[in-house]
């Protein structure tokens, strides 16, 4: 069983010291269940995993908690790869040392650590995840131009969740070198700040002065946070085995083999993964503040009505704020920002959008799918004289304005959604041309049916969405958490009717193997 190897780590932290961690790390590496045992948020192996934690986070006396929820941590990350956490122990060990040595200014060289720490820890990220593909590309280049030279590709696997704790370990770097919070001097606590299994694999990605203050308060149980926590949990496994898992199946069938369907029934796809990934990427932030919320942390919101954005700047206000920040923060604004010229502008923007893209995946899918997005932006600054015009004569509170620029935005997203899914260029080709040269063909009422969902199985799946929609437009106004928490009849009648959705309509059954998190490979 995997579980007694998690009580043994727990005997091992008697003090707050590096050899007590890494003996946690050798421990789970010589366990072979732990290749087996994947703790995907919505595998019975966490459901078992998250109460045990927070119960002994309760029941274990105050110096012992940390240490704790930070053996917890590395042993949910080891489920993946326990080889792996010894590479982010190391960019943990990097990053501290850096920020100590940028905090007390020592040599009088602050910047020298900091470019140390970038230096480091990008080129981890790049060699891991980045290495063979432009290895690939620069062979492919050579080629072009005749000379026939294959680079060294290694048979290397992505650590699950890279992307994420070296952008949070490196925002800490950078926040301890512009003064805005201090360098943390407790490992433990620095170390469960980058490895907090909540969010570790797929975000939100934390400040410093959000998660390390709250990790350093010894919080007490509170029936609350174990109910608004529950909620948020059942509200993101709603999200991901009902609508997520059930949309995965037009999906996959339409991207994996587009020239078996028609223009519309390629549309009608696109615009399920629009929603598919949305559910997917919310579910995971949902479950990981839930989870959070138990141990009495409040975790980033990571998501707020994305699809009612009425144009593209708004929603990335809207979509993964977490990495959208982290971005506008340590990179548009080191480049200017929006205080420079207008084509200076314009090209800070497409910057961040391809280095988005980029950050995304190692495939030009990713990187056109982030230019595209910029190339958005672009023409929304060189439009906004005109649009500014044109507001001086129409009110831009106008209902049906409003209404038609977020059917714009929407359709904008979903068009780059294209590139995004697609598993070539060439097939993001393919679909969009077969989308805008027949884009009514195969237009009949059983069309949709024929793409691996029954007539029920969408029909239901369809009402979820609207139910999301509905959930989306609420919490515009009001979040509706606080709303049903009013009424104690209402607040449990939504925790039936989601448990009952997730039973009734979850993608699950005999021989399910849980679907892992779309962001999970990034």
């Amino acid at each position: 069983m995997v579980f007694p190897e998690f009580l043994k780590m727990l005997t091992l932290i008697v003090k707050y010291d590096i050899i007590s961690l890494l003996k946690i790390v050798y421990l789970c590496s010589l366990s072979r269940l732990l290749k087996v045992y994947v703790m995907n948020f919505n595998s019975l192996e966490y459901i078992a995993f998250l109460p045990v934690t927070v119960l002994l986070y309760y029941i274990l006396p105050r110096k012992i908690k940390n240490p704790m929820l930070l053996a917890a941590s590395y042993f949910f990350y080891m489920c993946w790869s326990p080889v792996y956490a010894l590479l982010m122990l190391f960019s943990t060990s990097v990053t501290y040392l850096c920020g100590i040595l940028v905090g007390k200014k020592v040599l009088g060289r602050k910047k020298l650590w900091l470019v140390l720490s970038l230096a480091i820890n990008l080129s981890i990220l790049f060699f891991f995840k980045y290495y063979n593909f432009f290895a690939s590309s620069i062979s492919g280049l050579l080629g072009y131009f005749g000379a026939h030279t294959a680079l060294l590709r290694l048979d290397i696997l992505l650590p699950v969740g890279i992307s994420f704790y070296t952008f949070q370990a490196l925002g800490y770097t950078i926040d301890v070198y512009r003064g805005k919070v201090s360098c943390e001097k407790n490992f433990i606590d620095y170390a469960l700040f980058v490895s907090f299994f909540p969010q570790l694999v797929a975000g939100p990605i934390e400040r410093t002065e959000n998660i390390i203050p709250q990790l350093k308060v010894a919080h007490k149980f509170k029936f609350s946070n174990l109910r608004d926590g529950t909620l948020l949990i059942l509200w993101g496994m709603m999200k991901k085995v009902v609508i997520a898992d059930n949309l995965a199946v037009i999906v996959n069938n339409a991207y994996n083999y587009p020239k078996g369907y028609t223009g519309m029934q390629l549309a009608f796809a696109t615009v399920c993964f629009a929603f598919q990934i949305y559910c997917d990427f919310s579910a995971y932030t949902d479950i990981a503040r839930g989870s959070a919320k138990w141990l009495g942390i409040c975790l980033t919101q990571n998501f707020n009505c994305p699809y009612i954005a009425d144009s593209i700047k708004d929603f990335w206000r809207r979509w993964h704020i977490s990495l959208s920040t982290w971005f506008k923060d340590y990179l548009y604004f080191p480049l200017g920002g929006s205080r420079v010229k207008k084509g200076r502008h314009i090209l800070n923007v497409l910057c961040v959008f391809i280095v988005s893209g980029l950050w995304h995946g190692a495939a030009f899918t990713y990187i056109f799918w982030g230019l595209l997005h910029g190339i958005y932006q672009a023409v929304g600054i060189i439009l906004t004289p005109i649009r500014e015009k044109f507001y001086n004569i129409v009110s831009k509170n106008n209902p049906f304005i409003r209404a038609f620029k977020i059917a714009g935005t929407f359709t904008l997203v979903c068009f780059a959604w294209i590139l995004f899914r697609a598993n070539s260029l060439y097939d993001a080709g393919y679909i969009i041309n077969k989308i805008i040269k027949a884009p009514f063909s195969g237009i009949f009422p059983l069309a949709f049916g024929a793409m691996g969902l029954n007539r029920l199985t969408l029909a239901s799946t369809g009402l979820c969405v609207a139910i999301l929609i509905a959930v989306d437009i609420i919490n515009l106004k009001k979040p509706l958490a606080e709303i049903i928490g009013k009424t104690v009849f209402i607040k449990y009648a939504v925790f039936l009717a989601l448990l009952l959705c997730i039973f009734v309509f979850g993608y699950y059954g005999e021989g399910y193997d849980p679907q892992e998190f779309v962001y999970f490979q990034f």
